[in-house]
């Protein structure tokens, strides 16, 4: 195997990294068939962990309930956590959400394709809107009616097709 790559042009071999580059990333994504794209939640939550992988960060949270002063609890009385999926970490650095920027106890509102399975998790959709430190939306808004509310990528904040209830 070494002569031979030894003995590549140029060209040969950028064609071969190129073909195993492509083959590594591709093999590092997933489709999104198991998302439910005819259906779109638009949650307002508090951060409880972001995970920063590189293929796709996530966002755990607690949505809040409609009147946004308390977070909303299974039939178990716990935290109803959910799980945003979203590009890799450093595209969503490049759009400001970072572990850094986005701790614990943040405050945002995102728009998401909930997965097919009936678990608590789905792929982002849309504009991310963080809120000001401090100052959660009016009963009923979301962190894009918010005065000095932080846009994270294109776009504004998907429009809910759906409302889910624990």
């Amino acid at each position: 195997m070494m002569k031979n790559i030894a003995t590549m042009t140029p060209r040969g071999l950028a064609v071969a990294a190129i073909a195993v580059l492509a083959s590594a990333t591709l093999a590092a994504h997933h489709s999104f068939a198991m998302y439910d794209q005819s259906i779109t939640y638009v949650f307002t939550g508090v951060v409880e962990r972001l995970n920063p992988d590189g293929a796709h960060m996530q966002i755990a949270f607690v949505p809040l309930n409609e009147k946004r002063d308390a977070l909303v609890r299974d039939a178990e009385g716990k935290p109803a956590t959910w799980l945003v999926e979203m590009g890799g970490s450093a595209a969503m650095a490049r759009e400001g959400i970072t572990v850094g920027s986005f701790e614990r106890g943040t405050v945002f509102s995102v728009g998401l394709t909930p997965l097919r399975n009936g678990q608590r998790g789905g792929a982002r959709v849309d504009g991310l809107f963080q809120c000001p430190k401090g100052k959660p939306p009016a009963a009923g808004k979301h962190c894009d009616s918010v005065d000095g509310a932080t846009p994270h990528g294109e776009g504004k904040l998907a429009v809910a097709t759906a409302t889910w209830k624990p």
